[in-house]
């Protein structure tokens, strides 16, 4: 155990992938094959609807704070693999902190919703030292992307982890739990954009608890319906690394949490809550 199973994706040639995740037309983003999920042919992966809202929160410039501290999305029902209308408003406005939140529509039902709090940023000449902590280093696979086993119930085909380059910090399963992983966007998550160190820690983000649930593998899904990342900076350079935990309890719940990494060391946490649900045969 301790490993990451993924969907086999090694099937289909990085050549052969759609060039982005996303299409957008102003307020309409129409979505391509690999924002899909693992559960559903027709609903996506929560990462691309979280990075979508990123995205457009992100450049929501009402004047004054822009530094993400606390980015939490709501999974409110599956996110149809269809176009989607976004909006985008200002709950609070401010010199020091902006509460921003968007949604996404499918028609005139509500999927998706984000909350964005921003903080402004000022020089400190004395900062306190914080200590530091590193997650393993990359271990490169021959084949990162390869899959040596599916979980029942799986999509198989392209998906968003199409979309990601992954790389396991424990590439043998030689530890027991959760391993480490490092991931990395290799597709734009919108059509013509580079994307941004706010959107690089979003896409990651929410395996969380995909690479932390090494138990029961086969039997349950552990499902997650929200995700908050908080950060005190940004990622340098285009990896971002995740040292998961979970704490399943028997009662069918769950917290998942991840350490969020760059080569330099911490960027912040990632938490999921989680229902652990019997797979269904």
């Amino acid at each position: 155990m301790g490993r990451l199973r993924f969907p086999a994706i090694a099937s289909a040639p990085v050549s052969e992938l759609p060039e982005h995740v996303f299409a957008v037309d102003g307020d309409v983003a129409v979505p391509t094959e690999l924002a899909r999920g693992p559960w559903s042919p027709d609903a996506m992966h929560g990462s691309p609807p979280a990075t979508l809202l990123a995205r457009y929160l992100e450049r929501h410039d009402v004047g004054g704070p822009t530094f993400p501290v606390r980015f939490t999305v709501e999974l409110m029902r599956p996110v149809p693999l269809r176009p989607l209308r976004v909006t985008c408003e200002t709950v609070r406005g401010g010199k020091k902190l902006q509460l921003l939140q968007g949604s996404l529509f499918d028609g005139d039902v509500e999927v998706c919703r984000a909350t964005l709090l921003r903080f402004r940023e000022t020089a400190v000449d004395e900062a306190p030292h914080a200590g530091v902590r590193h997650i393993a280093p990359m271990v490169r696979d021959q084949d990162p992307t390869r899959v040596d086993t599916l979980r029942p119930g799986w999509v198989v085909g392209i998906g968003f982890w199409s979309a990601m380059e992954l790389e396991r910090t424990d590439p043998r399963g030689e530890h027991p739990g959760p391993s480490g992983m490092w991931l990395r966007l290799r597709r734009p998550i919108v059509e013509g954009e580079e994307p941004t160190p706010f959107q690089r820690v979003t896409a990651a983000a929410d395996f969380g608890n995909a690479i932390a649930a090494s138990f029961g593998q086969g039997r349950y899904a552990c499902i997650n319906a929200d995700l908050t990342i908080t950060l005190h900076r940004l990622p340098e350079g285009e990896w971002v690394g995740l040292e998961p935990s979970i704490f399943p309890e028997p009662h069918g719940i769950g917290v998942s949490e991840s350490i969020l990494y760059d080569d330099a060391g911490r960027i912040g946490l990632g938490v999921q809550n989680v229902l652990i649900d019997e797979i269904a045969r």
